[in-house]
């Protein structure tokens, strides 16, 4: 392992959180006039999710951020205009349409591997091109289904053939269309200033090491490797010409990097309190999460019920600068319920109940409930501030 250059900056615990607030735009005021889309520019991947409770992850991204921004001004924000496109990153995320060149080295590797144990019969992939080029864009059912007769994960050759030109490039999601993905033709849906692969796979990830570094602000190696799931090594190979600087973090065990930009200026401004989805960039690496804010957070929707701890959709709870609770949420017709709330403190009831109302407004709803929280008494404290 080759030696690390001496740190540019030392750096408190409480300083490197202010930064990672800062960078992932929940301190200061929110740059409303960029909108959803200067949120997604700004961190660069927004992740998908299947699961929908308040509203889907993808939505609950820039709330946090902005405020109750209507619903379909989200959606339309991000897949109108060729503004953004869909692909594998930190998970299967939006990503601003100028980053479709970082991801040149990751198209690249899926066209060199073998192919997922899906054997395509002769000339369906080029059927399915063939049909997006004559009436594109389309879902999978478009073109002629999703599923054989099987088990759910039985492709239909045309499903298979269409993923498979997705992850090669030549296909791209531009927009999901009542959760299924709309397909459309590369050549056709991505701008011709960035619709290349000339970019070697060093500059790629170079290039996406300085975005993650731009997004959380400051990280460790795993922390910036993970954002768009690079590999440690791959990380290795280039972060020397990332243009992050090495810092050091008090409290931090393993060496850290920064943005140099995040340095110059110290974070100051307002915070945000709001709830947040579990798939929120802030909070979606367990150790990075548990060193910042001293916050252990785990999704719970694939723990069988009874080993719940904190509920199925646990959303943490961000006020002034630190995580102080949680609460699970659902809808029950215009009524928001708690289903389980857990706070750290007494001072988190009064902001817990301001989140809780914000987001009830923000999906139609026009009360809350608390079924459930920590003790009788939180329970008492929590309704009372809701009705105050």
């Amino acid at each position: 392992m080759t030696s690390l250059p001496p740190p540019a900056a030392e750096l408190s615990a409480d300083e490197a959180r202010r930064i990672a607030l800062r960078a992932q735009g929940f301190l200061g005021a929110a740059d409303r006039r960029a909108g959803v889309r200067g949120v997604l520019r700004h961190l660069g991947a927004v992740q998908l999710d299947t699961i929908s409770v308040l509203a889907r992850s993808h939505e609950l991204i820039p709330y946090a951020r902005l405020g109750a921004v209507g619903r379909k001004a989200v959606e339309d924000a991000y897949w109108s205009g060729g503004h953004s496109f869909e692909y594998w990153s930190h998970a299967a995320c939006i990503l601003p349409v100028e980053e479709w060149p970082h991801f040149a080295f990751r198209r690249r590797a899926y066209r060199s591997r073998p192919h997922w144990n899906h054997e395509l019969p002769d000339g369906a992939y080029e059927q399915v091109i063939k049909q997006l080029r004559a009436e594109g864009p389309l879902t999978a059912t478009d073109l002629g289904g999703a599923k054989n007769k099987g088990e759910w994960w039985d492709w239909s050759a045309s499903k298979v053939a269409v993923e498979r030109a997705l992850m090669y490039g030549e296909v791209v999601c531009t927009e999901r269309r009542g959760w299924k993905r709309v397909y459309d033709l590369a050549e056709r849906a991505i701008p011709d200033a960035v619709l290349h692969d000339d970019l070697d796979d060093a500059e790629c990830l170079r290039r996406l090491v300085r975005l993650a570094g731009q997004s959380l602000g400051v990280g460790t190696r795993a922390d910036l490797a993970d954002y768009h799931r690079l590999k440690g090594e791959q990380f290795d190979a280039v972060v020397a010409d990332s243009g992050l600087v090495p810092v050091t973090v008090q409290g931090w065990s393993k060496p850290a990097w920064a943005d140099p930009e995040a340095l110059a200026t110290e974070p100051r401004g307002r915070h945000r309190t709001t709830l947040l989805s579990p798939f929120d960039s802030l909070v979606w690496e367990r150790a990075r999460t548990e060193r910042i804010f001293g916050f252990t957070h785990r999704l719970e929707a694939y723990v069988p019920r009874p080993k719940r701890i904190h509920g199925y959709f646990a959303m943490p709870l961000l006020s002034g600068g630190r995580l102080i609770g949680r609460a699970d949420p659902a809808r029950e017709g215009r009524t928001l319920v708690a289903k389980q709330v857990s706070l750290d403190s007494p001072k988190a009831v009064r902001p817990m109940a301001q989140a809780l109302l914000e987001a009830a407004e923000w999906v139609g709803c026009d009360s809350v409930r608390v079924e459930r929280a920590g003790s009788p008494q939180e329970a008492a404290a929590l309704t009372s501030a809701l009705a105050t």
